[in-house]
């Protein structure tokens, strides 16, 4: 058997392809706004992770730029070795305060965030217990991590608790959640989670790269939400979201970030954020320290977006974030609604297996405060011709 007889064998993009209804790798020619020209066309932009809208905010354009003049384009190294610059040691500084934890760390992406700090922290002999849901990168951190991986249901703390007991009293434990769930909106139940995790001697690390900036006193995240920042262990978050950048963070005590910093692989083995890139998410922080009422804003747009489509007769799923999925079901039924909304000005990401359960597929939206109530009227006008026509 060749070593690529599996290319020949996957045959599902030529068959959405053949069927042109393709749904990835569009490509945009403007900048990422509530608003975009992609593909020669204006479409609403639904499908973004731009949080607070501030990839196009002046100042954080300005960061950026300045940064790349004073610093030129890269760091050509590690942050262990010639990588590491002032502004890096500044902006984990700030990160920590406004989160309120003791110390920060930087990663080059969140993706590598994630496989840094869980392959550091849990071993061999540990447990992971980990969401269903939770993000691929957390699946691929437990197997670099090398423990025992268990999953549990999807916001089940029953079935939590039951793994926990199931595990030797002796072992190390660390449950892994996201704080916003990616596709499906829902937010973790950590009070909960912390309850367990008391009663079983167990460590808590919360993925919030869907949180910061979205929940919270000022967007500061998922465990800020419930008032629980300091029963959590370990918070995650990129900046590629709500900070408008590329990179990813470690918010913890200073002993399990300084372990970190001298164990983790990914992070030691990898060059730093270059300088436009951390300068960008700096200046990002300093204005939703400033203008907490972007977060507030957004949570109402979520709020308007949900009561919009109910009121337009779509089936979405209920919860407390600017991530609005709307169900679809079926697969292809998918993807031909999804090219049908593009093609009519508006874009979406659609959801299918694995992401979902199969018959579950979803189109998920995800607002941005700079959206207005009109623009987004007239998108859930066209959502709501395209999906209700479908169906009929």
């Amino acid at each position: 058997m060749s070593l690529f007889d599996k290319c020949d064998a996957f045959t599902l993009a030529r068959d959405f392809r053949e069927k042109d209804i393709y749904p990835y790798f569009h490509y945009l020619e403007s900048r990422q706004d509530t608003t975009v020209i992609m593909e020669g066309k204006r479409r609403i932009m639904l499908g973004s992770n731009n949080y607070l809208g501030l990839t196009v905010h002046e100042e954080v354009k300005a960061a950026a730029m300045a940064a790349a003049e004073e610093y030129g384009t890269g760091c050509s190294g590690s942050r262990f070795l010639n990588g590491t610059l002032k502004m890096h040691l500044e902006l984990e500084e700030e990160l920590a305060a406004y989160i309120g934890k003791e110390a920060a760390m930087t990663f080059s992406t969140g993706f590598q965030s994630n496989l840094g700090i869980i392959s550091a922290i849990a071993g061999r002999n540990d447990y992971i217990l980990c969401d269903r849901e939770n993000h691929a990168s957390i699946y691929d951190a437990c197997r670099l991590s090398y423990a025992n991986l268990v999953r549990y249901k999807h916001n089940d703390m029953e079935d939590l608790e039951k793994h926990l007991a199931a595990i030797d009293a002796k072992a190390g434990k660390l449950i892994v959640t996201d704080g916003v769930f990616s596709m499906s909106g829902d937010i973790c139940k950590l009070p909960e989670i912390v309850a367990l995790a008391e009663k079983y001697d167990a460590a808590i690390m919360v993925d919030d790269a869907h949180g910061f900036g979205v929940l919270g006193r000022g967007g500061r995240g998922t465990a800020d939400h419930f008032g629980l920042t300091d029963k959590v262990d370990v918070i995650m978050g990129t900046f590629s979201k709500s900070l408008a950048s590329l990179g990813g963070y470690m918010v913890a005590s200073e002993r399990i970030v300084d372990f970190t910093r001298h164990n983790s692989r990914p992070f030691i083995f990898s060059a730093s954020i270059p300088p436009a890139q951390c300068a960008a998410a700096k200046a990002a922080l300093g204005v939703i320290r400033r203008e907490p009422e972007r977060v507030s804003r957004l949570s109402q747009l979520g709020a308007y977006m949900r009561q919009g489509l109910k009121d337009r007769g779509l089936k979405i799923k209920e919860a407390e974030t600017p991530i609005v999925p709307i169900y679809t079901y079926e697969m292809e039924d998918t993807l031909v609604i999804n090219k049908a909304l593009y093609e009519a000005g508006v874009f979406v990401n659609p959801v299918l297996p694995p992401a979902t359960p199969p018959g579950e597929c979803l189109l998920r939206t995800s607002l941005m405060a700079t959206h207005t109530e009109a623009l987004l009227d007239e998108a859930m006008d066209i959502i709501k011709d395209v999906v209700l026509s479908h169906e009929r």
